[in-house]
């Protein structure tokens, strides 16, 4: 039976029973592993993987997708550096070894030097907290690596992975799921970023058309880089199939300046968000991705995800009865 637009789980790289149990009592059945804490300095291995899909089987939920491989398996590849061919092999042999053990999606980004934010976090209602970024602190920043990298670099490097990556992908039924630059300004750390609008997505789904290439379609990321546009990506991604996942949240403010949120409190209506997904035919999951941090939280936010995941829910349902 095909399934159809529904709640997940994810952002935790560590598969434990109570983890497990939280999925389940929340009404979900998918959930993706975040950077998962497996064996391996260049790759996963078969065995590894299959054990994490026998644990999620075990309790009756599909593990749909593993979110980032850390950034040491593909940075010289990221940067087109001097040993980017064996870090090339490690990432098939990582995804050949996912499409063994039937985990069907990899989560991946562009960003050798990863998320950044800014340190003090702001403050929402109720003295709730959530992380910020202001460019204007970080101008000054020092090189993230040994030189500046430019845009045309990073694309040309992009390009020169996709073409060999991608064909692996297809033969081993594994989607490659591609996550915007957060925050997405044009340079950090001296990196240029170059999944920050919506010209980058599409260059790259045009240029890697294939079933087994989409998004995974951010919608804090997007709301960052111009929320009047969010629902207009969706409906240009989604009507030709290319989002593969949800990363449900939002944010207050636009680049250069903006914090994380509530989900009912960001620039973005979220019921347009998820009437549109459903008029585009979406059928994948949504996760929460971050949360704000709430009173006697746990490291993880439960219940911060347990607030978004009811919301989520119930937009997806009353959309379904709507609709």
């Amino acid at each position: 039976m095909p399934l159809s637009m529904r709640i997940g789980l994810g952002q935790f790289s560590e598969l434990t029973d109570e983890k497990l149990a939280f999925i389940k009592q929340l009404g979900a059945n998918d959930f993706l592993m975040n950077t998962p804490k497996l064996p391996g300095d260049n790759q996963w291995e078969y065995e590894d993987l299959l054990a994490l899909h026998e644990r999620a089987d075990k309790a009756d939920l599909r593990l749909m997708s593993l979110e980032n491989v850390p950034v040491t398996f593909y940075d010289k590849i990221m940067l087109g550096l001097h040993g980017r061919d064996e870090q090339l092999e490690h990432m098939g042999n990582t995804i050949k070894n996912m499409g063994r053990a039937g985990i069907p999606i990899l989560g991946y980004h562009w960003m050798p030097s990863k998320v950044w934010r800014t340190p003090e976090l702001a403050a929402l209602r109720g003295g709730a907290k959530a992380t910020r970024f202001d460019l204007e602190e970080h101008l000054d920043a020092p090189l993230s690596h040994d030189r500046l990298f430019t845009e045309g670099e990073m694309w040309k490097n992009y390009d020169w992975y996709l073409e060999r990556i991608l064909p692996v992908a297809a033969k081993s039924n594994v989607i490659l799921a591609l996550h915007p630059d957060d925050p997405p300004v044009e340079s950090l750390g001296g990196v240029a970023r170059i999944f920050r609008n919506f010209e980058g997505f599409r260059r790259a789904m045009e240029k890697f058309d294939s079933p087994v290439h989409g998004l995974n379609f951010c919608m804090g990321c997007w709301s960052e880089m111009d929320p009047d546009g969010v629902l207009d990506a969706i409906r240009y991604f989604g009507s030709r199939r290319k989002i593969v996942y949800v990363h449900f949240r939002d944010v207050q403010g636009q680049v250069p300046c903006f914090n994380e949120c509530f989900i009912n409190e960001g620039n973005v209506d979220p019921f347009e968000v998820v009437k549109t997904l459903k008029e585009v035919g979406f059928s994948g999951f949504m996760i929460t991705d971050h949360v704000p941090k709430m009173v006697d939280n746990t490291p993880w936010g439960h219940r911060g995800r347990a607030y978004a995941i009811g919301y989520m829910a119930a937009l997806i349902e009353i959309v379904n009865r709507t609709g």
